[in-house]
């Protein structure tokens, strides 16, 4: 875990950021990232045209990078995969986690979201690491989920604080399913007076669904609010890819517990 914490650099995510915006940078929005977005939709007026316009996502996933939050979760893809996996990241954003990954594990990442300004900067980010020679990067491709279904024949699919903002998150985790061997998710708890762009989550249901498909590993994060799960999909890793941690699964209802 802490090789990929120094791979997310906060000064440096703030520093690219500033430097792709340019004079439009406004380091206020990256300081007070979390309430613009509520702001941001109700200008727009609607959750999902929200998602393929917002200008606000590029600092809100920026200064939620420098949280470091979803170290744990990353650690979980290097500890299952310590040879590098070939894995698709759903709801990507700004590439924060795929970046990390390709640098810091020698995966090779599919980055699948909307066409929005969030991935326009990531394709701008990939652009200077290839420029740079950085590993795996030149493998490196991003699905405009409006045009193309998931594609397959990955060993892991994973999705990061994604399931609360869509319409239906079974739907999603189908498939993922469908495209991956593996699937990592995080399920959260609902927050009263989190942002509005946060759906409650069905969770004993998920976690019901994630134990049904094959659970491989659960956990609880940040006080148990984050339900962590990697079960099985429909595919099969690459022989020699999948490592041999040790698994923690545990029944997920009736037999939850925090790490």
């Amino acid at each position: 875990m802490a090789r990929l914490r120094s791979l997310i650099d906060p000064d440096r995510e703030a520093a690219e950021l500033r430097a792709y915006l340019g004079d439009a940078y406004d380091h206020e929005r990256l300081v007070h990232y979390e309430a613009q977005l509520d702001d941001e939709l109700a200008e727009i007026g609607d959750e999902q045209t929200l998602y393929r316009r917002s200008e606000g996502y590029l600092y809100n996933l920026t200064a939620f990078a420098m949280t470091g939050t979803k170290d744990p979760y990353r650690a979980w893809i290097d500890e299952a995969f310590p040879t590098g996996g070939r894995l698709l990241d759903v709801g990507c954003g700004i590439g924060a986690d795929g970046l990390a990954l390709m640098a810091g594990g020698g995966h090779t990442v599919t980055f699948a979201d909307f066409d929005n300004p969030s991935v326009a900067y990531l394709r701008a980010r990939l652009a200077q690491r290839a420029a740079a020679g950085a590993a795996r990067v030149d493998a490196a491709r991003i699905v405009d989920l409006d045009r193309d279904a998931l594609p397959g024949g990955h060993d892991l699919a994973y999705a990061f604080d994604v399931l609360e903002h869509v319409e239906d998150p079974f739907a999603l985790l189908t498939s993922m399913e469908s495209s991956a061997a593996l699937v990592l998710v995080n399920v959260l708890e609902p927050d009263p007076g989190e942002t509005a762009l946060h759906h409650e989550l069905p969770v004993t249901g998920l976690l019901d669904h994630a134990t049904r498909r094959g659970l491989v590993r659960y956990r609880r994060f940040h006080g148990g609010r984050s339900h962590l799960v990697l079960y099985r999909g429909a595919g099969t890793p690459a022989p020699g890819r999948l490592g041999t941690f040790r698994s923690r699964a545990v029944r997920a209802v009736g037999g939850r517990r925090s790490g």
